[in-house]
């Protein structure tokens, strides 16, 4: 059942990207671009951006730093008067650390707090008073099934995951209403630079062109939540609704830490 506006045709709409020199976000940008969008391009790295901008010359580039709101506003608005408004906004913007309790590092915390939500929050309040006017818009956060519940090694990472589920949930209670669509995606394991430094076994484990394919078929079909590979984030919601006494035993048989 359609939660939101679905999309039928993306020809045409134009698209911030906001995370997209690597990973799903580089893989989102590629396949919308084949599809006919008006993509622009966010990130730190611009080397990786005027790669994929290559593709489409009306692609535009917009380097920034999402833990900068300064950045963020002042690329909204130059992308604002390029085009003359946005129709999505995909913030797939992240960084990973794993940790464990015995590595508790208060800064390591704070700056994956800085890049995974309020860069979050800043995008979304730099493009929020436009929708609001117009009364359309579409938000989709890319969040992980690490925020369902606590898990060994995302000691750090999980939280922040947990506060964008959260945040997306809030912000569709108020802007459902409005008619401004809300996603919250949630993938298990994809292969990317952050988690290529993982050191275990990671289940299901899928390519960012398959995350890039989930992701816009949730998004057309107007759902909220987007989970995906199913196979993996099935058990993972089923976990989440286990009374504790059993979550903990299972979840360390379940990954061996």
């Amino acid at each position: 059942m359609a939660m939101n506006p679905t999309v039928r045709d993306w020809r045409g709409r134009r698209v911030w990207i906001v995370g997209a020199s690597t990973g799903i976000g580089a893989a989102l940008a590629e396949t919308l671009i084949d599809a006919g969008a008006r993509v622009a391009l966010s990130a730190r790295k611009r080397e990786a951006l005027d790669v994929l901008a290559t593709k489409d010359p009306r692609t535009v580039v917009l380097p920034l730093d999402v833990t900068d709101a300064a950045q963020v506003n002042s690329a909204h608005a130059t992308l604002v008067g390029h085009w003359g408004g946005i129709d999505d906004v995909l913030l797939v913007a992240g960084s990973y650390q794993a940790m464990r309790a015995w590595e508790l590092d208060a800064e390591v915390v704070r700056k994956l707090f800085e890049v995974n939500v309020q860069g979050v929050v800043h995008v979304t309040a730099a493009v929020l008073p436009e929708f609001l006017r117009r009364g359309e818009g579409r938000i989709a956060i890319v969040s992980s099934v690490a925020g369902y519940r606590g898990l060994p090694k995302a000691l750090a990472y999980g939280p922040t995951k947990a506060a964008l589920i959260n945040f997306a949930e809030g912000l569709y209670f108020d802007l459902a209403p409005k008619g401004i669509a809300v996603h919250v995606v949630n993938p298990g394991f994809v292969r990317t630079p952050l988690t290529d430094g993982n050191d275990f076994k990671m289940p299901a484990l899928i390519e960012p062109s398959e995350a890039a394919a989930f992701t816009l078929r949730g998004i057309e079909r107007g759902h909220f939540e987007i989970h995906y590979p199913k196979r993996f984030t099935g058990w993972l919601k089923f976990f989440r609704l286990l009374p504790y006494r059993w979550y903990f035993p299972i979840a360390h048989r379940f990954t061996g830490l």
